[in-house]
C-alpha cells in the first residue's frame, strides 16, 4: 500500500472527517482531502468512448458522469475478452443516442485498492454508479451483449415505462411489439405503481407501458388496479389484478410475465432456450419430431390443444431432431430414429418419464400423460449404457447405470468409484493417479477401482452435480457411501484405502471440480473466472 492511501486510512480511523471527533462521517473521505492526497488526473478515453479508470480518476468520472456503468477486468480473464467487443458496441449506441450512460472500465489486476474497496472476487464484475455514489453501486445482472447492455441502462437512465395518456398512444405501443405490459394504476405515486417500474427495469425482453387515465381503464375494461400483458398470440391478453390489500407482489407478477408471454407451444432453439429456463416452470414436456415429415407436422395441433389447461405448470416444448439439437437428444438418451416421441422432465430433480412404448401421439394421450406424471403414477427411467463384456478384465473396472447397484453395494467388497465427463479438465488430470491406484490394489480382493461415465448414465441412488466425484463404498450392510473431497494423487488415495475410507485430520481438502452443465440454456450473465 502506497503512503498516500495509508495517510488517507490512518486519518479516517482518526477520525479527521468524522463530527467531534468521534470517527468518520457516514460519507467517508471529504473531497478536500481526496483532492489533497490524491490530485486530479484527466480521464483516459478510448476511440470507443469508454473511459479507463483508476483510484485516480474514478472520483473525478464519477463527478462528471451521473450514471456510469464500471467494468472490473483483467487482462488475462477470457470471459472479459469475450465481454470486450459487446461493451465497446454498447459504448457505441449511448453515445449514438446522445444518452447520459456512460461505460467506464479498471484494470482490476493492476488496482487492487479499487477492486478491495468494491469487494470485486470475479472477473468480469460490473457496476452501476447513480449520481456519484461511490458507497451504494447497483451489481449488474443483465444480459453481456451489446444491445442488452445498453437497454438495461437506458431503463435505469430514464423511464422504464412510457407514460400512456389516450386510446391512441396504448394502441401504438401495442401494435409495435408482439409482447406489451402495461400497467394501470389509478395513482401513479403510490407503492404499486413504483413496484412496477422497478421491475419493469431489468425485463428487458418486454415493452412496458402506465397509465392512470380513466378513458383507458374503461377501454380495456378494468375497474381496479390491474396489469395487462399483450400479445400476438394464443390467448391475446392475460391479465394480473393487484390485490387490494397486499398491494403488488413483484415476484408473483414476475412469474405471471414470464409464463404468460411464452407461446402455449414453444420450439427450442438457441434463441428461445434462455426464456425456456428462465420462466421457472419446472415441468417441461418435450415433442421430438422431425420438422420435414408432414406426418410428424400433423402432430403438432394435438400438441398444442393439450398445452391451454397446463400454462404455468407444464412448459410444452417442440425438439426437431433435424435440427442442431444433438445434446438434447443425448441428454434424454434417445436417437433421431426414435421420433416421434415424447419425454417429460422435472428440471429440480433432473428425473425423466416417457409414455408407454408404442403409444400414439394425441391431444387425449398428451393429457394423460402429463397427468399421470404430475400425479406419480409414472416412475422416472435413468439413462445407462450396456455393460461392456470386458468391463472386469483390468484392474480399473468400468461401471454404467446397469451394473452399478451390483457392484457399488455389494457387502463383500470395499469400492471406491469415480464418477467423470470425457470433456472434464480436472478428471483427465488425474487419470493417470487413479489407473496407478487400481494397478496397486488390483490383487486385494477386497478392494474395486472403478469409474463410471456420469455424462452416459444416471443413477437412482444419487445425482452427480460435478467432476470428478469420488465417492467409496465400504463393505457391509446398510449401502453406506462415503464422499472423498482430499487431494487426488495416488498417495493420499492410498492412505484413504488403507484407513477404510478415513484420512488424518491434517489431510488438505477440496481440490476444484467441474461443474454438470445445465441442461441446454444460455446464461445471461456469461461466465466468469474468480481472482
Amino acid at each position: 500500500m502506497d503512503g498516500q492511501l495509508l495517510l488517507v486510512l490512518l486519518l479516517l480511523l482518526l477520525g479527521a472527517s468524522g463530527p467531534w471527533g468521534q470517527g468518520p462521517g457516514p460519507e467517508g473521505p471529504s473531497e478536500e482531502l481526496l483532492k489533497e492526497e490524491f490530485p486530479e488526473e484527466e480521464v483516459t478515453e478510448e476511440e470507443n468512448g469508454i473511459l479507463v479508470l483508476s483510484r485516480r480518476t474514478l472520483a473525478r468520472a464519477l463527478q462528471e458522469h451521473p450514471a456510469l456503468l464500471v467494468e472490473f477486468y483483467a487482462p488475462w480473464c477470457g470471459p472479459c475478452k469475450v465481454l470486450a467487443p459487446e461493451y465497446s458496441k454498447a459504448a457505441a449506441l449511448l453515445a449514438a443516442e446522445l444518452a447520459t450512460a456512460r461505460l467506464a472500465k479498471v484494470d482490476g489486476h493492476a488496482e487492487p485498492e479499487l477492486t478491495e474497496e468494491f469487494s470485486v472476487t470475479e472477473y468480469p464484475t460490473l457496476k452501476f454508479f447513480r449520481d456519484g455514489d461511490r458507497l451504494h453501486p447497483e451489481e449488474y445482472t443483465g444480459p453481456r451483449e451489446a444491445e442488452g447492455i445498453a437497454e438495461w441502462l437506458r431503463r435505469r437512465v430514464g423511464s422504464s415505462a412510457t407514460r400512456l395518456e389516450n386510446e391512441e398512444g396504448a394502441r401504438a405501443l401495442i401494435d409495435a411489439q408482439d409482447v406489451v405490459v402495461i400497467g394501470f394504476f389509478r395513482d401513479l405515486q403510490d407503492e404499486d405503481a413504483a413496484a412496477f417500474l422497478a421491475l419493469a427495469q431489468d425485463a428487458l425482453d418486454m415493452t412496458f407501458g402506465l397509465t392512470d387515465q380513466p378513458e383507458l381503464f374503461q377501454k380495456f375494461g378494468l375497474t381496479k388496479d390491474t396489469v395487462v400483458l399483450f400479445k400476438k398470440f394464443d390467448e391475446g391478453r392475460a391479465d394480473f389484478p393487484v390485490d387490494e390489500e397486499l398491494g403488488l407482489d413483484q415476484g408473483n407478477l414476475s412469474r405471471f410475465l414470464l409464463t404468460h408471454s411464452m407461446h402455449l407451444v414453444t420450439e427450442f432453439n438457441s434463441q428461445t432456450s434462455p426464456k425456456i429456463f428462465a420462466a421457472k416452470i419446472p415441468n417441461h414436456l418435450l415433442l421430438f419430431i422431425n420438422q420435414t415429415l408432414a406426418p410428424h407436422q400433423e402432430l403438432l395441433a394435438g400438441f398444442g390443444e393439450a398445452a391451454p389447461p397446463f400454462r404455468g405448470q407444464v412448459l410444452f416444448v417442440v425438439v426437431d431432431v433435424g435440427a442442431d439439437n444433438d445434446h438434447v437428444l443425448r441428454y434424454f438418451g434417445l436417437g433421431a430414429e426414435e421420433a416421434p416421441t415424447l419425454r417429460f422432465i422435472d428440471m429440480d430433480t433432473t428425473k425423466k418419464y416417457a409414455p408407454a412404448a408404442g403409444e400414439l401421439v394425441t391431444a387425449a394421450t398428451i393429457t394423460a400423460f402429463c397427468h399421470a406424471v404430475l400425479s406419480g403414477q409414472v416412475k422416472p427411467y435413468h439413462l445407462s449404457q450396456e455393460v461392456p463384456p470386458d468391463w472386469d478384465q483390468q484392474p480399473l473396472k468400468t461401471l454404467v447405470g446397469k451394473n452399478f447397484e451390483q457392484v457399488a453395494f455389494d457387502e463383500t467388497k470395499n469400492v471406491f468409484i469415480k464418477f467423470y465427463a470425457p470433456w472434464c479438465p480436472h478428471c483427465k488430470e488425474m487419470a493417470p493417479a487413479w489407473e496407478a491406484l487400481a494397478e496397486k490394489y488390483k490383487d486385494h480382493e477386497d478392494i474395486v477401482i472403478a469409474e463410471l461415465d456420469a455424462t452416459a448414465n444416471e443413477l437412482e441412488a444419487f445425482a452427480v452435480h460435478s467432476f470428478p466425484t469420488l465417492k467409496y463404498f465400504p463393505a457391509g450392510p446398510g449401502r453406506k457411501v462415503i464422499d472423498y473431497k482430499s487431494t487426488r494423487d495416488l498417495e493420499t488415495f492410498s492412505k484413504f484405502l488403507d484407513s477404510g475410507g478415513q484420512l488424518p485430520a491434517e489431510e488438505p481438502t477440496e481440490e476444484p471440480v467441474a461443474p454438470f452443465p445445465e441442461t441446454p440454456a444460455n446464461s445471461t450473465t456469461g461466465p466468469k473466472e474468480e481472482l
